[in-house]
């Protein structure tokens, strides 16, 4: 069995997904683009086969147990890095409108560069701050789901995250096994900013790579005009 093939049994195993030709083509391809920018660029630590597969590839999909699986709906992907969560859920999902932030110049061209190989339409690539996006009318309010992978406390990434939501739509934040402390100490946090706890989604990944929570968030009330604040403001000062 093939290493990509061994990728495909564990996705189908943890998950239930099956991968269209085209679609294996398109995870062979950024796995190659992603080890071959690595050598010059400092993309990711991860750098075996498995552990990419696992770690990057599948660890996205995961959002999959949590939004929506229609046709057509907005997903900002925050601090994406060398893409991720986002473009292997647009390899998942092709009809979904895609918008990748990343601070790191290098980071955000990486991904300019696969969607640009993987020919993937309606998906853009912003190079800022998720604190600047939020204060920008076109894009504050106008996501149906804005997710981060990101390892920041749970009450940064809501100030990062529900400012970018619709009224009505969620926003989620991958953790890691200790999802529900943080869940608490962010109640007063999500009041304020206009979210609320929708579920909590517990998974394991494969070959002992450790749990996962997908906290996902439900935007009821629009987020105060003082939110999110200055760029370094939630990390340094979160909302307690």
């Amino acid at each position: 069995m093939t290493l990509m093939e061994n990728f495909q049994a564990l996705l189908f195993q943890s998950l239930g997904i099956e991968l269209s030709s085209p679609q294996i083509n398109a995870f062979q391809t950024f796995e190659n683009l992603l080890l071959r920018w690595n050598e010059k660029f400092n993309l990711t630590s991860i750098t075996a086969p498995e552990e990419i597969h696992i770690k990057h590839f599948l660890d996205s999909l995961t959002v999959l147990r949590a939004i929506q699986n229609s046709d057509e709906f907005s997903l900002i992907d925050i601090g994406t890095g060398a893409g991720f969560p986002g473009i292997p859920l647009k390899i998942m999902l092709p009809e979904m409108a895609l918008t990748l932030v990343e601070s790191s110049q290098k980071k955000a061209e990486f991904c300019k560069v696969i969607v640009n190989e993987l020919h993937l339409s309606n998906t853009s690539v912003i190079t800022a701050r998720a604190e600047d996006l939020g204060k920008d009318l076109s894009h504050r309010e106008k996501y149906d789901w804005a997710i981060a992978r990101a390892v920041a406390d749970l009450s940064v990434l809501a100030e990062y995250l529900l400012p970018l939501v619709k009224i009505g739509g969620k926003a989620l934040a991958m953790k890691g096994a200790n999802a529900e402390g943080e869940t608490l100490k962010a109640s007063h946090a999500l009041a304020i900013l206009g979210g609320e706890i929708f579920e909590n989604v517990k998974l394991e990944l494969p070959n002992s790579y450790g749990e996962r929570t997908l906290v996902v968030m439900k935007k009821i009330t629009a987020t105060p005009e003082a939110y999110p604040r200055r760029a370094g403001m939630p990390s340094k000062k979160p909302i307690y």
